[in-house]
């Protein structure tokens, strides 16, 4: 049980990590205009988010 706890926790830190990195890169590209790009930059960073503290409370509710 604590590897599967090990594992959620690297999986966390590293979702949290490609949110920073989508976020940034979202504000980066906001300027120049394209819509497609903000808009997927956006969709990833909110999902890497989710699944940073969504993961944990699921696991905590087993």
């Amino acid at each position: 049980m604590e590897e599967i706890a090990t594992w959620i926790n690297v999986i966390v830190v590293i979702s949290l990590i490609l949110c920073f990195y989508f976020t940034l890169t979202f504000f980066e590209n906001l300027p120049k205009g394209d819509e497609r790009v903000s808009k997927q930059l956006k969709v990833a960073a909110m999902i890497c988010f989710g699944i940073a503290f969504l993961l944990p409370l699921f696991f905590s509710l087993q």
